[in-house]
């Protein structure tokens, strides 16, 4: 199971997963999954944890980053990487977009929306 080689980000359509978050999902194959995805100002992807390896670029905007307790104001460039079954979560601190990188995929992504702002702890999203 994958997509194509190349991206076009114009050709994939927004998920809106709700409370000022959206997503498109880039690409993947069996070993990873590229994820764009866009927050609103004020918007929180709650603290979760998964099984998955997980890295993200700032593309744009402001983020504090919770990552097993640690937080971290974010900007433009700026990265971080989640080992696996850690609790992280970010909060916008102004409209801005990440770029998640996961390994291996994931499939859950592949089902339909999950939402961002789920359940403080989650195993999932």
């Amino acid at each position: 199971m994958s997509t194509d080689v190349f991206v076009t980000a114009g050709d994939i359509p927004w998920q809106d997963l709700g409370d000022g978050v959206r997503r498109k999902i880039l690409g993947y194959n069996d070993a990873m999954m590229m994820v764009r995805v866009e927050f609103e100002a004020g918007a929180i992807g709650a603290q979760h944890r998964h099984p998955h390896v997980q890295c993200a670029v700032v593309e744009k905007g402001a983020f504090d980053v919770t990552i097993d307790g640690r937080t971290r104001r974010l900007n433009t460039g700026d990265g971080y990487m989640v080992p696996s079954n850690v609790l992280h979560g970010v909060v916008a601190v102004e409209p801005g977009v990440l770029l998640d990188i996961f390994t291996p995929i994931r499939e859950d992504f592949l089902d339909g929306p999950v939402a961002y702002a789920a359940a403080a702890d989650a195993t999932q999203s």
